[in-house]
Order: structure tokens, then sequence, then C-alpha cells
């Protein structure tokens, strides 16, 4: 987990309890820290940052990359398969990768839920990544146009 966070990440007192289930590899309790840290300061990018960070982590976790690169190759219009190989790709530095997997699933999709599970995963992955990221910002004018 340590490559996801920057120099000085977690130095605040309030994120003790996150950090310290993260030290133990528990990141259902580090997600329920972090959630209960940003119901007090909302304002906390620092807490936001580390949230989104955990619960890839934990979405991805004891899954085989090639189980999931498989399932998703075998499935391309199931959802659940198509976030998964997302995730992974975000989290292995294939950036684009995700971002174009799910603008596109996005865009050939008509069901209702399945573009609000697509939508809301981008956006979770565009603070993985960092709203400021030039990917980033391409993704969301993509998927600005594709709502309007």
């Amino acid at each position: 987990h340590s490559r996801l966070y920057g120099p000085g990440f977690g130095l605040n007192p309030a994120h003790a309890e996150a950090l310290a289930a993260l030290e133990r590899g528990d990141f259902a309790a580090a997600i329920i820290a972090y959630e209960a840290v940003l119901l007090k300061a909302p304002a906390d990018d620092e807490a936001r940052a580390a949230l989104v960070q955990v619960r890839l982590l934990d979405r991805l976790q004891g899954l085989s990359a090639d189980a999931v690169r498989a399932e998703a190759a075998s499935a391309p219009t199931d959802v659940a398969a198509q976030l998964r190989v997302a995730d992974l790709d975000v989290s292995g530095g294939h950036v684009e990768d995700a971002f174009l997997r799910l603008l596109e699933l996005f865009s050939a999709s008509a069901d209702a839920d399945d573009r609000s599970a697509i939508r809301a995963r981008l956006l979770e992955l565009f603070e993985v990544v960092g709203v400021a990221d030039p990917r980033v910002q391409a993704a969301r004018s993509r998927l600005a146009n594709l709502l309007y």
C-alpha cells in the first residue's frame, strides 16, 4: 500500500487509527477509520485521498490479476468484471487504459444503473489518480460529453 502514498503522507494524528489498520493490512478497518475522520473533518483532503486509495486496494485484495483480466476479456459487457479490471489497471499505472475501458463501457450501456455504477467508479478513480492529472482532465471531459 505504501507506493500509493506520497512523502509525509499520514502525519495527521487524526489518521492514526486508519494508519494502524493499514499497517495490519486491514483495509476494511482503515476505510471505516477514514470515513470517521471525514465525518468530523469533511475538508480533510488527505483523508479523502487516502480513503479512495484504500477502497481501491480493498476491492483488489485477494484477486488474481490474471483471473481478473481473463474474466474481463471473456465478458466485455459485464460491468462488474470491467470495473475490476479498471481498478487493476489504475493500481498498475495503466490509467489511460482504465479510463478508456470505462468510458467505452459507459457509452455502450443503455442501463441507467450500470451507467451510474460506471460513472461513480470513474469519479473515484479520478480521485485516486489526482484531479489535476491531464489524463483525468481528458477523461472527465469525455465523460461530460457522454453525459450531455
